[in-house]
């Protein structure tokens, strides 16, 4: 811990930086921290990671999103193009080993 000149304890230090969480801006669907679609690379290999033991559950939790994604974008007209691929289908990987 940091002291100060008569040798006392000061505490510990706090900083006012703040992560920002690669997640989703809507109506957008870029990422509030990059400004990528989302999910970013970022989100994506966050979201394998945090869903490592339920790859399934992962695919469900995606496919709400896209869904969702979808509803906020064709306010403006037509669906947009290669949204599953960007939602669902990079998320196909094979199950972990036991």
């Amino acid at each position: 811990m940091p002291h100060s000149r008569s040798g006392r304890n000061r505490g510990t230090l706090l900083t006012t930086a703040q992560d920002i969480d690669h997640v989703s801006e809507r109506p957008e669907w870029n990422c509030r921290a990059c400004g990528r679609p989302w999910p970013c690379s970022t989100a994506r290999g966050t979201l394998l990671h945090e869903y490592r033991a339920f790859p399934s559950l992962l695919r469900i939790y995606l496919s709400a999103q896209m869904y969702d994604a979808l509803e906020d974008m064709i306010i403006d007209g037509a669906p947009p193009l290669n949204l599953y691929q960007r939602f669902l289908g990079w998320a196909w990987t094979d199950p972990p080993a036991p």
